[in-house]
């Protein structure tokens, strides 16, 4: 069965960085592309980066392009998200998914697995 857990949340001055681990378990973790999604209080959840199974492609929400990578280790089994010069906009609960297939997708209703959260917040 699949679980995804994130971790390295926290809190952050504006300008500080973040590193966030998602850790997969179940087989055939490296046939997947993952995605990282955030949502804030009173506000949908959004799509915030994705990478394809061979780390080949990958996507960004256009406010993070160039603060924010996205990266996996497959033998790991694990996908990160760099975050770099936070923002206060930034702060949200931050979520790593599975996609159904193994491209990067933007799309939420292409995942399929969800991880429970971890919580960012950058201070003014």
């Amino acid at each position: 069965q699949v679980q995804l857990v994130e971790s390295g949340g926290g809190l952050v001055q504006a300008g500080g960085s973040l590193r966030l681990s998602c850790a997969a378990s179940g087989p055939t973790f490296s046939s997947y592309g993952m995605g990282w999604f955030r949502q804030a209080p009173g506000k949908e959840r959004e799509f915030v980066a994705a990478i394809s199974w061979s780390s080949s492609r990958t996507y960004y929400k256009d406010s993070v392009k160039g603060r924010f990578t996205i990266s996996r280790d497959n033998a790991k089994k694990t996908v990160y998200l760099q975050m770099n010069s936070l923002k206060p906009e930034d702060t949200a609960v931050y979520y790593c998914a599975r996609s159904k297939g193994g491209i990067a997708t933007m799309l939420n209703y292409e995942y399929d697995y969800w991880g429970q959260g971890t919580q960012v917040t950058v201070s003014s």
